[in-house]
C-alpha cells in the first residue's frame, strides 16, 4: 500500500497528519481511494474524521464552513498563490430524507462505520489511513475487482435517502465500465419517479458527466431501461420505434443514440454531443405517411408509437418537413427545464435548428454558405459540420470524399467574405463623417440592408460602392427601410418558421 500513499498530495497529506498529530482520527474517503486503487487520478480529495467542525477549525488557519453537513473546507497553500481547498467531514449518522434529496438532520458520530454505511455505493465506501491501510467494511474491494455497482446496504433505503444515486449508478457504470448489480437495478426501476423530486441543476450535473463519458450511448440506453428517462428528458422516448426509412436503416431513437456515440468517439465538446442527441428530437412531432401514387401534397397523420398499414395503400415513406424548427424548440425547453446555461441552450439550438443546412450538397450556393456562417457564427460554422458527420454516420451511411472536399473548400471561401456588419467596409463613423447620415435606427437598416447586399456578391464590399447604396437607401421611406433592414437581420427565416409552427398546430402536433 506504499505505492497508494506516494500518490497522494502533500496538501492532502498535511491535512490528515495535522488532524492525527491532534489526537484525531483521519480517513481519505469515497471516491479519491476508489480512484487510488483502480490507478486513476482522483479529481477531488475527500477526508473524515472523528473531529468536529468546531475542532477541524481550530487546527488549521484558513477554513471555510459554509453548510449544515458539517463539512469544513480547509484551504492549504501551494507553492503557487492558490491554495488547494480539501473537504474534511466529521463521521455522520443522518436521519430521515423526507424530500429524498437531503437529510432532515445530521448527527456526528464517533465510528467510522457509521460514516460509511450512509454511503451510496460500495465502491465509494472505502477509507484509506495514512499508514495505506485500507478500512472496507462492505465488500467495495471485491465490488471493483468485480467491477459491479453495488449499493451499500439495503438499496431502497439508498436511493430513497438521495434519489440521484439512481443516476449516480449510471454514471459510473460508463465512466468505469461496471455493470450494475442486479439487486441494484431492480431498485432503481422500482423507485425511478423518485428521480421527479431532485432539481433540474443536480440532474443536469450528472447527465453531462454520462454524456461526456466514453461511452454515453449506453448511458442512455440505461436511463430509458431503468424508467429514469421518462422522468428526465420524455421527449427523447418519443423517438422509440419511430420509423424513418429511407437512408434510414435506425428508428429515430436508434439514430440518436449512433450519433452521439460517434460525437464521443470523436472526442467533441459537450455542445456538439448534445447537439448530436437531439439534432432530430423533433421528427416523432413532425412525422407525416405520404403514399405513392397519392394525389401531390396529400399526408396522413400517425399517432406516435403505431404502425400504420392499410391494404394496397402503395409503398410507405415518411416525411418530416419543419422538423429542425419544432426539434430547436423542444432543445431550447429541455436544456432551461435542466438549466443549462444560456450560452450552452442558445449554441446547441443553434446547431439543432441548422443541422439540415448540407444536406442537398447539389444546391449549395456560396451565398447561402456565407449566411449559414452569419447565422450560427465563425466559431461554429465546423460544429454545425461535425454535427453533420454525426448524423450521416447514424444512418451508417459515410459522406462522399467529394463531397466533403466541396463544403469543407465552401466553407473555408465563405470564411474570407464579409458575413457581419463588422466586416463591412464602411461603418456608423463613416456613414456620420462622409455621408451625413445621422445616428438612430435608420442607420442601423442601412447597415444590415448592405449586410444583404454583399452576402450575396461580397465582391461589392466596397468603399464606392456601399457609399452609393446609402445613398439610394436614404432616399427610402422609414417602412421601405426597415422592411430592407430586417431582411438583413433574417426576418424573412422567422417568418418562415412562424408558418411552420401554424402548420403544425393546424395538424395537432
Amino acid at each position: 500500500m506504499e505505492k497508494l500513499i506516494k500518490k497522494i498530495p502533500k496538501e492532502v497529506s498535511y491535512v490528515t497528519d495535522t488532524l492525527e498529530k491532534a489526537g484525531f482520527e483521519a480517513y481519505l474517503v469515497g471516491g479519491c481511494v476508489r480512484d487510488l486503487l483502480m490507478a486513476r487520478n482522483p479529481k477531488d480529495w475527500d477526508v473524515t474524521t472523528n473531529a468536529k467542525p468546531e475542532e477541524i477549525i481550530k487546527l488549521f488557519e484558513k477554513t471555510v464552513y459554509e453548510n449544515t453537513f458539517g463539512t469544513v473546507g480547509v484551504c492549504v497553500p501551494r507553492e503557487t498563490s492558490e491554495y488547494m481547498v480539501i473537504e474534511v467531514t466529521p463521521y455522520r449518522i443522518e436521519a430521515e430524507y423526507s424530500d429524498f434529496r437531503h437529510p432532515d438532520e445530521v448527527k456526528f458520530s464517533d465510528k467510522l462505520k457509521d460514516d460509511l454505511k450512509r454511503r451510496d455505493f460500495t465502491i465509494n465506501a472505502l477509507a484509506l489511513d495514512s499508514k495505506g491501510h485500507i478500512v472496507d467494511k462492505f465488500e467495495g474491494l471485491k465490488d471493483i475487482k468485480d467491477k459491479v455497482i453495488r449499493a451499500v446496504g439495503n438499496p431502497d433505503d439508498r436511493f430513497g435517502e438521495d434519489a440521484l444515486r439512481m443516476l449516480r449508478a449510471v454514471r459510473f457504470s460508463v465512466q468505469l465500465h461496471f455493470s450494475i448489480a442486479h439487486e441494484t437495478s431492480e431498485s432503481i426501476l422500482k423507485n425511478s419517479n423518485l428521480i421527479k423530486k431532485i432539481s433540474g441543476e443536480r440532474i443536469r450535473d450528472e447527465l453531462i458527466k454520462i454524456i461526456t463519458s466514453a461511452n454515453p450511448s449506453s448511458g442512455m440506453v440505461m436511463l430509458q431501461k431503468f424508467g429514469l428517462l421518462k422522468n428526465i428528458i420524455p421527449e427523447l422516448e418519443e423517438g422509440i420505434r419511430c420509423e424513418q426509412l429511407g437512408e434510414h436503416i435506425y428508428d429515430v431513437w436508434n439514430h440518436l443514440l449512433h450519433a452521439l456515440q460517434h460525437a464521443a468517439d470523436k472526442n467533441w465538446s459537450l455542445e456538439i454531443r448534445l447537439a448530436a442527441l437531439f439534432h432530430d428530437i423533433g421528427k416523432p412531432k413532425t412525422r407525416r405517411i405520404a403514399e405513392q401514387g397519392a394525389p401531390q401534397g396529400r399526408t396522413l397523420g400517425i399517432q406516435k408509437g403505431s404502425t400504420f398499414s392499410r391494404p394496397n395503400s402503395g409503398k410507405k415513406k415518411f416525411t418530416f418537413y419543419g422538423h429542425e424548427v419544432v426539434g430547436s424548440r423542444m432543445v431550447k425547453k429541455i436544456m432551461e427545464r435542466l438549466k443549462f446555461s444560456k450560452k450552452e441552450t442558445d449554441l446547441v439550438e443553434k446547431l439543432v435548428r441548422n443541422h439540415m443546412f448540407f444536406s442537398d450538397p447539389d444546391v449549395i450556393t456560396l451565398s447561402a454558405v456565407r449566411r449559414i456562417i452569419a447565422k450560427v457564427g465563425r466559431e461554429n460554422i465546423w460544429h454545425l459540420m461535425s454535427v453533420r458527420e454525426c448524423d450521416r454516420v447514424g444512418m451508417k451511411k459515410k459522406e462522399a470524399p467529394y463531397r466533403l472536399r466541396k463544403y469543407f473548400a465552401m466553407i473555408e471561401e465563405a470564411l474570407r467574405d464579409p458575413i457581419s456588419v463588422g466586416q463591412l467596409k464602411i461603418n456608423g463613423e463613416f456613414m456620420i463623417k462622409e455621408l451625413g447620415i445621422k445616428p438612430g435606427p435608420r442607420m442601423g437598416w442601412m447597415l444590415h440592408a448592405l449586410l444583404e447586399e454583399v452576402l450575396d456578391a461580397p465582391e461589392k464590399n466596397t468603399v464606392e460602392h456601399l457609399s452609393e447604396l446609402v445613398k439610394s437607401l436614404n432616399m427610402l421611406g422609414d417602412a421601405e427601410l426597415k422592411a430592407l433592414g430586417e431582411r438583413g437581420k433574417e426576418k424573412k427565416e422567422e417568418l418562415e418558421e412562424e408558418e411552420v409552427a401554424k402548420l403544425h398546430k393546424k395538424h395537432g402536433v
